[in-house]
């Protein structure tokens, strides 16, 4: 229980190793898989999503540029997860 309540701080602290260790818990199912999303859910469960496509060429990387530094001029913090559904190991 300790280390899943330092590695909870860690992760609020914003650290990045703490982030990756969380997501590899989670997405392995692991056995603290339940109780981390639960927590997590709690904290951060009101987050914005905003889904970005289109074809080559059309201004994703831009827009996607653009809107992460008008959010963190607002003082807020993003995350940005890309996937190319070209990739064999994502899939799309």
């Amino acid at each position: 229980m300790k280390n899943q309540e330092k590695l909870f701080e860690d992760f609020k602290r914003g650290s990045r190793r703490a982030l990756a260790r969380t997501i590899t818990l989670i997405e392995n199912n692991g056995e603290l898989s339940d109780t981390l999303r639960d927590a997590l859910y709690q904290r951060i469960g009101h987050a914005y999503r905003i889904g970005v496509t289109g074809p080559p060429g059309a201004g994703k990387s831009t827009l996607v540029n653009q809107l992460t530094k008008a959010y963190r001029k607002q003082g807020k913090t993003v995350g940005i997860i890309a996937v190319d559904p070209t990739s064999p190991f994502t899939g799309g």
